[in-house]
């Protein structure tokens, strides 16, 4: 392996554990500030709908290995297990407070347990189901698979639900070749600023 190689892998390691101390670091402080929001949306959850109040779901995570992403219950007990744009209707299988939690992305917030444990990152592709096996190939295609996958991320900043899969790769794999923690914090900015806007959400 050449001098540059061998300094690419270098910045590459330095890159994954400084991404990982801000990881760390912010997930607790999140969970910190928002104890209380977490504590309100979890009693909320569970006096508008029957069933739990999180919702498990099987995801792939880094190298295709399947883990188990929490999410604030926005859709009824016995809602299909595919995503959102392949139901006929989604808005039917909504909580009370389903649509709220969606478009303002709180339904999200429990995963900073997946963060501090290592299965996500703030900045990351978003983990595709598990059964969403056209996404899982293109993304292995193309490399994207050996990110850990994140809260967020440059394609969620840049269209989220409105994006067709194929655009949804093309956006992953830019990240891949320019990820770096200047960038995973302005796209935290970005999504900061679309949550507030509420864009890009089609339910």
């Amino acid at each position: 392996m050449g001098a540059a190689g061998v300094c690419g892998r270098r910045v590459e390691a330095d890159n994954g554990g400084m991404k990982r101390v801000f990881d760390i670091f912010f997930s607790c402080l999140a969970a910190l500030i928002l104890s209380v929001l977490l504590l309100f949306l979890a009693i909320a959850v569970r006096f508008t709908s029957k069933g739990p109040v999180l919702y498990w779901s099987d995801r792939v995570g880094r190298n295709n290995v399947i883990f188990k992403m929490p999410k604030f219950r926005s859709m009824r007990v016995g809602t299909p297990a595919v995503a959102t744009h392949l139901m006929l209707d989604a808005r039917s299988y909504l909580t009370p407070i389903g649509s709220f939690l969606r478009k303002s992305s709180l339904d999200e917030l429990p995963q900073l347990w997946s963060i501090l444990s290592g299965k996500m990152s703030f900045v990351g592709p978003r983990p595709a189901l598990f059964n969403q096996e056209d996404l899982i190939a293109l993304r292995t295609e193309r490399g994207v698979h050996t990110l850990v996958p994140g809260l967020t991320g440059w394609a969620q900043v840049n269209g989220r639900d409105d994006l067709p899969i194929l655009d949804k790769v093309e956006l992953d794999a830019a990240y891949l070749r320019r990820q770096s923690v200047r960038f995973d914090i302005y796209i935290l900015w970005l999504t900061f600023v679309r949550v507030l806007r509420r864009d890009k959400v089609s339910h």
